[in-house]
């Protein structure tokens, strides 16, 4: 399994989470259609996110289907959130600071 910050490090593969994170699902079609790359560009970021966990694919006939995982996502925004705190008190600091200069 793959690291989930390298999956999502890439521009292309944030793009293709929002999709999938907008729909049920989607084919490989549908996701390429939204890119300036070909079919195999696209399904090599799709193993990326599938190996990260972030991603999970089945056939519906001669079609392959994605959906997103979001769980794995949670390690991200714990981790943000910790960065979130550090900035909302330096910001509530600053306000402080600038209320107090006002005449």
């Amino acid at each position: 399994m793959r690291d989930v910050y390298s999956a999502v490090a890439d521009p292309t593969r944030r793009q293709i989470i929002r999709m999938l994170a907008s729909a049920d699902e989607l084919p490989l079609h549908e996701l390429t259609a939204a890119f300036p790359m070909g079919r195999t560009a696209i399904s090599k970021h799709l193993n990326v996110l599938k190996e990260a966990g972030l991603v999970s694919e089945h056939k519906v006939g001669r079609e392959t289907r994605y959906r997103l995982i979001p769980e794995p996502l949670q390690e991200i925004r714990d981790w943000v959130a910790h960065y979130e705190q550090f900035w909302d008190a330096r910001i509530t600091r600053l306000k402080s600071l600038l209320e107090e200069e006002q005449p």
